[in-house]
């Protein structure tokens, strides 16, 4: 891998700038005022938000740069050496490269309108203070992720948005339910991090090195691959148990729908922004690795694909609006997972970007629904809101049409793009591309269905609710308009090659900007498995997404669950609706035993052995000390003739030894 390194401060000044605003609002503020909820909630999030919109500013001076250079550029900021011994060398360094420059141009950029949305959103909350410092923290531990040049930093990076997404998810922590749900994303995603810490230490052990340009420039020579190649399943399948956890595939996915419990801002940065898209970047940047184990892409493109259809089930018959965009990321990452499975890395790293923009406007949309409806989430208790939050509507329906797939929303092209991979990579297999397809009708019905329940269809709301329903301030819709633009306008940096020639030779610009660090597999026109056209594939799968979107919002109008009006379908409502019952069968089958070996341990182990061993040494000490204080009279001819026998024994054991 030919890399032309720059010297830069600017990946060090973007990471950096999201920290200070973390220590003003976290330490700075708090120790001067003597406490968080004395901090000014407009204070506290102008300047949250002026620092990562700093970082944005940066990000964007950093990503001209790169434009500006052909080839594989990159600028590096090396800090300090991190710690160096037994042969291992980890430096602080950062490298921002064409990848992790569009990450970063995500992060800083979405993240910039998610902390300007919250300065509103949150302002009549306590300790703003705290949910601000945060909100920083977690873009600062994300950016460290993606520009992290070694993986002990990207790791260190995905350590740090787990321990975020903890104290985002649990703000509300007087609440056990929202506690308890912040409790359960860092455990489950503990799991998955073991399993990426093997893969790493394994990775080592196989090359020396966990710099990651160094790793993919030795995996190009043919000795090294062919030294590694028996263990090299086993360090993806490794790694990729950690991409499980952190983008909530099956079987680590159940946090993520709680994450809902946090702020709606949080979850929009948690979903489109940052976090669960960490897998997907790692698996895209060590590309050449697990381009060596297609046992290892077989399993992630299975698992992608399960984990999509799975999840899109189960937005269907979701009550809670929130509930349905938790379910519905979950089967987008799926999307993701899929299409790296069958090698198209480039593809999933373009839907990861849709995805970005149409994901953060429905969330923040659902959040000023939310806000209008004085926290109410039950979607069956809205209808007619089209009229009350016209600006939420319109821009929530540009969300709705880029995440079904309508021509030419953003979602149509990253979509379709993952759809034909299936079949038109080497990678791929027919009954992918069937999966991937009844996904994309779920999609877009599901999404159909929320907007129906939400705006079209009856009014629901009680006369108090009604009484307060009001649009969203300026704050609140101003991000929504720039993410509508976004998912109105994004896909058209990845137009498909038959429809750019059909536009005058348009390119695909995002192939062309990712394919020194991402190498493409150009996708033919037909199909190396079956002979589909690309183009019978764009438009079966439109018009299949639009109808699908359509019969979404007509059915709803009047009814809330498909089963109102086939009553033989209320058996799979109900699974559906209790998500096939998973967190009930991990609880009976993993937290009830764990709980009842904790108890037989503390009540029975611990008392009888663990306390029985050291009361028992304490209780022998006691009466060794009793006998002896028998002896301990105070008569100084006792002690004289206890004395005269200890000398008289001394010299027999002298004799005895002369003797």
């Amino acid at each position: 891998m030919n890399v032309e390194t720059m010297q830069s401060s600017l990946p060090l000044l973007i990471l950096i700038s999201p920290l200070i605003g973390f220590f003003i609002n976290g330490v700075i503020l708090p120790l001067k005022l003597k406490g968080f909820a004395k901090t000014d909630p407009h204070t506290a999030g102008y300047t949250a938000t002026f620092f990562i919109g700093l970082s944005f500013v940066l990000a964007c001076a950093a990503f001209s740069k790169l434009t500006g250079v052909g080839g594989n550029p990159s600028l590096v900021s090396f800090c300090f050496e991190w710690f160096n011994f037994g042969g291992l060398n980890i430096p602080f360094e950062l490298r921002m490269d064409k990848l992790s420059g569009i990450l970063v141009m995500i992060i800083t950029g979405i993240g910039t309108l998610i902390h300007l949305y919250s300065t509103s959103y949150m302002h009549d909350e306590e300790c703003v203070g705290r949910y601000f410092s945060y909100l920083n923290l977690f873009c600062f531990n994300m950016l460290l992720l993606v520009l992290g040049n070694n993986l002990p930093l990207l790791f260190f990076g995905w350590e740090g948005v787990g321990l975020c997404s903890y104290l985002l998810i649990g703000f509300w922590y007087t609440d056990t339910e929202k506690a308890n749900a912040g409790k359960k994303a860092f455990i489950v995603n503990r799991v998955g991090d073991l399993g990426f810490l093997i893969g790493m230490f394994l990775l080592f052990r196989e090359l020396g090195t966990l710099n990651l340009v160094e790793i993919n420039t030795l995996l190009s020579n043919p000795e090294v691959t062919t030294r590694i190649m028996p263990s090299v399943t086993l360090i993806c399948l490794s790694l990729f148990v950690g991409a499980t956890g952190k983008s909530a595939q099956i079987p680590l996915y159940v946090w993520l729908p709680d994450a809902m419990s946090g702020p709606t801002p949080v979850s929009a940065l948690i979903h489109a922004a940052t976090m669960v898209t960490a897998g997907v970047y790692m698996i895209a940047r060590l590309n050449p690795l697990f381009e060596l184990s297609p046992v290892a892409l077989s399993v992630i493109a299975h698992t992608g694909a399960l984990t999509a259809l799975f999840a899109g089930t189960i937005a269907v018959a979701q009550t809670d609006i929130k509930k349905v965009l938790a379910y519905s990321t979950v089967s987008q990452l799926g999307f993701m997972f899929l299409a790296c499975g069958v090698g198209a890395y480039q593809t999933a790293v373009f839907h990861l970007m849709t995805h970005a923009f149409f994901k953060a406007l429905l969330f923040l949309g659902s959040g000023s629904v939310i806000h209008a409806c004085s926290g109410e989430q039950d979607m069956t208790k809205m209808g007619g809101l089209k009229k009350y939050l016209p600006h939420t509507h319109s821009t929530m329906l540009v969300g709705s049409l880029a995440i079904s797939g309508i021509p030419f929303f953003s979602g149509f092209f990253s979509k379709d793009e993952i759809l034909y991979s299936t079949i038109a990579l080497p990678g791929g297999v027919s009954y992918l591309f069937v999966v991937g397809v009844l996904t994309a009708i779920l999609t877009a019905f599901y999404t159909g269905r929320m907007m129906s329940l939400t705006f079209y269809g009856p009014e629901k709301m009680s006369h108090d609710v009604k009484h307060h329903l009001h649009e969203s301030p300026g704050l609140m819709t101003f991000p929504l308009y720039v993410l509508a633009f976004l998912a109105a306008f994004g896909g058209f940096l990845g137009v498909p090659h038959l429809m750019g020639d059909f536009l005058g030779h348009m390119p695909h610009f995002l192939s062309e900007w990712l394919n020194p660090v991402v190498p493409a597999k150009h996708l033919p026109l037909v199909g190396v498995k079956i002979p589909l056209h690309e183009g019978v594939v764009m438009v079966g799968s439109s018009v299949i997404a639009l109808a699908s979107f359509i019969a979404g919002i007509k059915v709803f109008k009047k009814i809330e669950f498909i089963s109102d009006a086939f009553s033989g379908l209320l058996p799979l409502q109900k699974l559906l609706s209790h998500k096939y019952y998973i967190d009930e069968l991990y609880s009976l089958v993993i937290v009830t035993p764990i709980k009842k070996i904790s108890s037989f341990a503390g009540e029975v182990f611990d008392k009888l052995f663990i306390d029985g061993a050291v009361n028992g040494l304490g209780r022998g000490v006691r009466l060794v000390g009793a006998s002896l204080r028998t002896i301990q009279t105070g008569d100084l001819q006792t002690y004289g003739l206890l004395m005269l026998g200890g000398v008289l024994l001394v010299v027999l054991f002298i004799f005895k030894v002369l003797a």
